[in-house]
C-alpha cells in the first residue's frame, strides 16, 4: 500500500450522465483523473456524458484550519455511526467524503489509511496529537479494549461538545469587559485629539484663566495629540511582550491564573468553569474504566488554571496514599461544600461518576447563568462609563463658558 504522502492529491470532478434507467443526473466526485471518475461512475450503473475538473476559486488553495469544534463534531458523527452498527473504517470514510473542510477530509483518510492497515484506532490518533490530546486518545484506547467503543466514543464526544460550550461561555465572559475598556478608550480619544482642540481654539481668545478641570483636560488632549502614534506603539509592543512572557515564564503564568481568579464578577465565573471541568473530565474518564488517580492526571491537565491543576495534583497524591478523594478536596479549600458533599456521597454509594456528571451539569448551568448575567450587568455599565467619560469631557470644555460672564 503507498504511503500517504505518496498519493496523488484528489480533485473534485462536476459530472453529468444517465443511470440504468435513463434518469438523467448529474452531481460531483472526487478522483485523481476524469478516467477515474469515469469509471468509478459506471461502477455505480451510470453512464457518463459529461465529465470536467471543477473550477477552484481564488481563496480555495487557502488552508482551512482544523478547530476544536470540528473534532467535536467528528467525535459526534464517529459516535452516532458506530451506535447505529456501521463499521470503523467506514464510519471514518463517510465523514471524510462528507467533510467540506479539505483538511479534515485529508486528516480523516489518514487516518482512515491506519486503521485498514491494521493499526488500532488510538494509536492512529496519537500521530495527530494537535488535535487528539493524550486524555482523548486514551479514552478510545481503553474502549478498544472493552469492546465498547461506540459507547466510549458517545463519552468522549458529550464530553468535548460540553468542553466547547463552557469554552464559549467564558469567552463571552471575557469579552464583555475588554469590549467596555475599548470602546471607552476609543471614544476618549477621538474626544481629546478631534473635540478638545477645537474649543482649545475659543479659549485663547477668553483673556481668562481657566479651571483647573479645564486646563488638566486640555494638557491631556495635547499629549495626545503629539504621543498619540508612540503611546499606540507601547501599548502595542507591551500587549506582545507580555504574550512572549507568559509563552515562555511559568511563574508568571501561574501568577496571571491566580490575579484572574480574583477580578470582581469574571473571577466567580471562571473558577465555576474550572470545577465544572474538573467534574466532567473526571466523570468521562472514571466512567471510561481509566483507573482514578489516572483520571485525576487528565482533570489536573484540563483544569484550565495553574490554581486548580496544583490542587488536583495534591488530591491525586492523598488519593495515591489511600485517602478518601472527598477528604482530599476539602483539605484543598478550592472546592465548595456542595461539591465535596456530592462527591463524598458519590464515594459511600459507589456512584462516584454518575454523582460527578450532576456536578458538571449543575455548574455548567451557573457559569451559563453567570455570564448572562454579566451581560444584562454590562450594558447599562457600558452606558454609565461612557457618559462619565463624555459628560466630563462635556463639563471641561462648557466651564468656562459658564464663567464668561464674569469676564465680561
Amino acid at each position: 500500500m503507498p504511503k500517504l504522502s505518496e498519493k496523488q492529491s484528489l480533485d473534485t470532478f462536476q459530472w453529468v450522465g444517465v443511470s440504468a434507467r435513463g434518469k438523467k443526473l448529474e452531481g460531483e466526485l472526487s478522483g485523481q483523473s476524469i478516467a477515474l471518475v469515469k469509471a468509478q461512475l459506471r461502477k455505480q450503473g451510470i453512464t457518463p456524458s459529461k465529465v470536467k475538473r471543477k473550477q477552484k476559486s481564488l481563496f480555495s488553495s487557502r488552508v482551512q484550519k482544523i478547530t476544536a469544534k470540528d473534532i467535536a463534531l467528528i467525535t459526534r458523527q464517529i459516535a452516532t455511526m458506530l451506535m447505529a452498527g456501521v463499521p470503523l473504517i467506514q464510519s471514518i470514510e463517510m465523514i471524510g467524503s462528507g467533510a467540506k473542510n479539505k483538511s479534515v477530509a485529508k486528516l480523516m483518510e489518514g487516518i482512515g489509511d491506519e486503521v485498514k492497515a491494521g493499526v488500532p484506532l488510538s494509536q492512529a490518533l496519537r500521530k495527530h496529537p494537535r488535535y487528539f490530546d493524550d486524555l482523548y486518545c486514551d479514552l478510545v484506547a481503553s474502549g478498544e479494549q472493552s469492546g465498547a467503543l461506540d459507547k466510549i466514543f458517545d463519552r468522549v464526544a458529550l464530553y468535548k461538545e460540553k468542553a466547547e460550550a463552557l469554552k464559549s461561555k467564558i469567552k463571552k465572559a471575557m469579552f464583555y469587559p475588554i469590549a467596555v475598556l475599548v470602546v471607552a478608550l476609543i471614544v476618549t480619544s477621538i474626544l481629546l485629539i478631534f473635540v478638545v482642540p477645537q474649543f482649545q481654539d475659543i479659549f485663547n481668545g477668553f483673556g481668562a484663566e481657566l479651571p483647573a478641570f479645564t486646563l488638566m483636560v486640555i494638557g491631556i488632549s495635547e499629549f495626545m495629540q503629539e504621543y498619540w502614534w508612540m503611546m499606540l506603539i507601547a501599548l502595542v509592543a507591551f500587549g506582545y511582550a507580555y504574550k512572549e512572557a507568559l509563552l515562555k515564564s511559568k511563574k508568571l503564568r501561574d501568577a496571571n491564573d491566580r490575579a484572574i481568579l480574583k477580578l470582581p464578577v469574571v473571577g466567580m465565573i471562571l473558577n465555576k468553569a474550572a470545577v465544572a471541568r474538573y467534574a466532567r473530565t473526571l466523570s468521562t474518564t472514571f466512567a471510561a474504566g481509566v483507573p482514578l488517580v489516572d483520571a485525576l492526571d487528565s482533570a489536573a491537565g484540563a483544569s484550565g488554571n495553574a490554581v486548580y491543576r496544583y490542587a488536583i495534583l495534591e488530591i491525586k497524591a492523598e488519593v495515591s496514599s489511600g485517602n478518601q478523594m472527598n477528604w482530599a478536596m476539602r483539605n484543598s479549600k478550592i472546592f465548595p461544600d456542595m461539591v465535596v458533599q456530592m462527591v463524598a456521597i458519590g464515594e459511600e454509594s459507589g456512584s462516584l461518576d454518575g454523582m460527578l456528571a450532576k456536578v458538571a451539569t449543575i455548574y455548567e448551568q451557573e457559569v451559563d447563568d453567570a455570564v448572562d448575567g454579566l451581560s444584562s450587568l454590562l450594558e447599562p455599565l457600558i452606558m454609565a462609563v461612557l457618559g462619565v467619560l463624555v459628560g466630563g469631557l462635556i463639563v471641561a470644555m462648557y466651564l468656562p463658558i459658564f464663567q464668561l460672564g464674569s469676564v465680561i
